[in-house]
């Protein structure tokens, strides 16, 4: 494998670089308040300067208002954003997935009407996937939708639903067929969150106050035009999906700035001739930097226009092993310390308890490797 930029990926992490240097001087993200109005404001007007750059979503067909640039570039800005913290929001997922999923199994219409907003930056989009009773297992789901006229009625409740609160549209999972159909009867929706019947309601927490959401719909109707793809044929679309998404947070970037900070902050205090921090620091680095050609091997395939593969499962479960790493070795530097609100180990684990959960838990990761790669027997 060729570890090394091309020139032009290296060219593009300068400019950028110098761009997120001037624009974000003075910019401190709230790791505690991915939904709060302050940050989601700030986000819509800085993704809004990357969309006039064309940086927004820089892997896109020119057609769908992307560059045309490919799966690196569009990786350069994930790494760089993610090292400050995600000063995008939400777009990272819209440009991430969002947007791909529209492109590939959107019609016509739906393309025309979606795909510009996202590249613009002017909208926020959610994932409504987990519900109380269907988190891991999201074959389990219950929400319904009901053919009605020339739509659907949806019913049911989704839980742990980031940005919700701000978003204007909703990437659903809805079962359209019996329950004993399980996966072959579940059904992705474009759901537009001002729809009469959709309610959100803030969960409050230890990642932060306006971090996740529960989504209850009561006989919300939607035209059939919000169906993506074909009825019954959701889980294609999600398993994609979700590949998208496992790698689409570069998170062993954030978490190896915070341990060079740490890295700071012990030298500082004299502790770097403990052989057994040294010894935490070394293990920590190097869960960092597997988790980074890990990914690197997924997007690769991405680049290659290749199939995603069950290399993005095991990519994800590195990405949390680097993160609670990190954390865990922030709080045995700091102590106490490291737990005040605002401080980074704080700050750090905040991120390695979300980053165990969303796009499917570290556990169900593990037994997606057992199947897929290992092909180890389910009993």
């Amino acid at each position: 494998m060729e570890f090394a930029w091309s020139e032009q990926d290296a060219a593009f992490r300068r400019e950028l670089v110098a761009f997120l240097d001037r624009e974000l001087a003075d910019w401190q993200r709230s790791e505690t308040g991915l939904g709060s109005a302050v940050y989601s404001e700030f986000s819509r007007a800085f993704v809004g300067k990357l969309a006039d750059k064309g940086w927004l979503t820089p892997h896109w067909p020119p057609e769908y208002g992307g560059g045309g640039q490919g799966a690196w570039q569009h990786f350069v800005l994930g790494e760089e954003m993610w090292k400050r913290g995600e000063p995008r929001g939400p777009q990272y997922m819209n440009v991430n997935w969002v947007g791909p999923a529209l492109i590939k199994y959107g019609t016509e219409q739906q393309r025309r009407t979606l795909l510009p907003p996202i590249a613009r930056g002017e909208v926020f989009w959610c994932q409504g996937f987990s519900e109380p009773e269907a988190g891991t297992d999201l074959a389990a789901l219950r929400t319904r939708a009901v053919r009605e006229g020339d739509g659907f009625v949806l019913n049911g409740q989704k839980i742990w639903t980031s940005y919700a609160n701000v978003a204007d549209y909703c990437f659903l999972l809805a079962r359209t067929g019996s329950t004993a159909s399980g996966r072959a009867g579940i059904s992705v929706f474009l759901l537009p969150l001002d729809t009469p019947g959709v309610e959100v309601r803030r969960i409050s927490g230890l990642v932060g106050e306006h971090s996740f959401n529960e989504l209850f719909l009561t006989d919300a109707w939607i035209p059939a035009e919000c169906l993506l793809g074909e009825e019954n044929e959701g889980w294609r679309i999600v398993r994609r999906t979700l590949a998208y998404e496992r790698v689409g947070a570069p998170r062993y970037a954030r978490a190896a700035l915070v341990l060079d900070r740490l890295a700071e902050r012990c030298r500082e205090a004299g502790l770097f001739g403990d052989e057994g921090i040294q010894e935490q620091f070394g293990a920590a680095r190097a869960q960092c930097e597997a988790a980074r050609v890990l990914v690197y091997r997924v997007i690769d395939e991405r680049a290659k226009a290749k199939e995603p593969s069950p290399l993005a499962n095991q990519a994800r479960a590195a990405m949390v092993l680097a993160e609670r790493a990190v954390g865990d070795l922030a709080v045995d530097v700091l102590g106490s310390e490291a737990l005040a609100e605002g401080e980074l180990g704080d700050a750090q684990f905040r991120n390695s308890l979300g980053a165990g959960i969303a796009a499917g838990s570290y556990e169900v990761q593990l037994n997606l490797i057992t199947r897929l790669i290992l092909k180890l027997p389910k009993d």
